[in-house]
């Protein structure tokens, strides 16, 4: 959009629809950058509402990662495809987020360690504690992937340059 360029109200509520509810198409690292940060207030707003509720902590995270989800599939999806990849990385990384997510919740891999004076918290075993390396560095790669790295420029297999760009 150049200056002098106004966006309306309606059209800026469809963006932001469609951003969040499509995985056809390629969206730029600005656009990624702007559903990410949805993403993180929504999950702060749901995390605070789950806790008022009493819910414990593991469980909350779970049902904010399923009810975020979708969105943060549409996003994930879109971004890999500007780069011209069909996301399968990125599925992986959802996939076996959500699966750590349930296990957390489950308290599976975990070991109530007296912290004394009567305070009792979870700690991950070794096992899990190495999965969790793993998918950090994965997660690493992920964002560098997601929102560093350029686009492909002009279109490519999925769709119109989202910055407008022909090939040259």
């Amino acid at each position: 959009m150049g200056p002098g360029v106004s966006i309306s109200e309606g059209e800026l509520m469809d963006n932001l629809v469609a951003l969040y509810t499509t995985t056809a198409g390629r969206i730029s690292r600005k656009n990624w950058w702007i559903g990410v940060v949805g993403i993180i207030v929504a999950s702060i707003v749901l995390s605070i509402i789950l806790s008022l509720v009493g819910l414990n902590a593991a469980w909350a995270q779970l049902i904010v990662y399923v009810l975020l989800f979708f969105p943060n599939w549409c996003i994930g999806l879109k971004r890999r495809q500007d780069r011209d990849n069909n996301g399968m990385d990125f599925k992986i990384l959802m996939g076996v987020s959500g699966l750590l997510t349930l296990v957390q919740a489950l308290g599976i891999g975990v070991t109530m360690t007296d912290m004394g004076n009567g305070v009792v918290m979870p700690a991950p075993d070794a096992w899990l504690m190495v999965l969790y390396g793993l998918m950090g560095i994965f997660g690493i790669y992920m964002l560098v992937q997601l929102g560093f790295l350029k686009g492909t420029p002009g279109p490519n297999t999925y769709g119109a340059d989202p910055l407008g760009y022909a090939t040259a």
